[in-house]
């Protein structure tokens, strides 16, 4: 009962996550004819090129999103199933079918309806203030499906698989691969968004830097009195080891365990909580480690 209502809570918040996708290319990512990249921007370039066809042949049609979308993340989501977990997948599936669903469905004339006249104009006609807000709306609505074990798809398979792969943060590179959509987008419908979508792009990003910590480590140096409890505290945690020093106090010369580890950013709170609880007295410094190299444990997503 408890693993269902956990389930029935994480695609609760997936399906908030892929309405304020949906409702962020229909409302900022349009209106600055900007690209979110990854698969979901190439989805939306095929989609614009699709649309100017039809209306160059005279076809009355409207070209979807979300089928265009399905299709280009084939090959993530194979890769998703091979390499990175069953249930990352489906969830991500779930997500890219629900926000490709929604971004057909969304009504845009309910939406600024919200909005005064004086402040929709002035977003549709400031692009920087449009990839601002896209992008940090964006990266947000991301955040919360890596938090929930799922993603939007696309390049993100890629970024998480290297990520388990290389035991690196990858998300930059993404950013590497999205300029080959910008400059496509930019011959077709001109620079200016193409321009603007790189500040979507490291806009979103950020957010997700701030808000998703796990292929974020830390190293941790504890001193202490109490070494073994600080190393089953980072453990119980983490699950990760640490190497113990012996170590002497300058000022009173009392003897010192000097404990370093390196854990994951997002659980560095939960152990600084529970090593003050075992020391009070415990001196603990961090610092920022950007990649390691050895074994290091990642939890498991399925």
């Amino acid at each position: 009962m408890k693993r269902y209502r956990i389930d029935m809570a994480r695609y609760a918040v997936l399906t908030i996550a892929s309405l304020i996708m949906a409702v962020d290319y229909r409302t900022f990512v349009d209106w600055g004819g900007l690209y979110p990249g990854g698969a979901a921007g190439l989805a939306l370039l095929v989609q614009r090129y699709s649309q100017v066809v039809c209306n160059f042949v005279g076809w009355n049609v409207t070209v979807p999103f979300g089928p265009i979308n399905l299709i280009l993340n084939a090959i993530p989501v194979w890769i998703g199933f091979k390499y990175i977990g069953k249930r990352f997948t489906i969830q991500s599936l779930y997500v890219i079918f629900l926000s490709g669903f929604l971004t057909d469905l969304v009504p845009v004339e309910y939406i600024q309806s919200f909005i005064s006249e004086a402040d929709l104009l002035s977003l549709k006609t400031d692009p920087f203030l449009t990839s601002l807000f896209g992008g940090i709306i964006f990266g947000f609505a991301i955040s919360l499906c890596l938090r929930c074990n799922a993603t939007s798809g696309g390049l993100d398979f890629i970024a998480i698989y290297l990520s388990e792969k290389k035991g690196r943060e990858t998300w930059n590179i993404v950013l590497a691969f999205n300029a080959a959509i910008l400059i496509l987008g930019g011959f077709r419908f001109g620079w200016t968004g193409a321009l603007y979508s790189i500040v979507y792009q490291f806009v979103y990003l950020q957010v997700i830097h701030l808000m998703y910590r796990t292929y974020q480590y830390q190293t941790l140096t504890i001193v202490t009195t109490r070494p073994e409890k600080v190393c089953e505290a980072i453990y119980r945690i983490s699950h990760h080891g640490a190497t113990v020093m012996d170590g002497r106090g300058a000022y009173k010369g009392e003897p010192k365990g000097v404990v370093m580890s390196v854990v994951a950013a997002d659980d560095t709170p939960h152990i600084y909580a529970l090593c003050k609880s075992i020391d009070p007295d415990a001196f603990i410094n961090t610092v920022s480690t950007s990649r390691v190299i050895g074994r290091f444990y990642l939890r498991p997503r399925d």
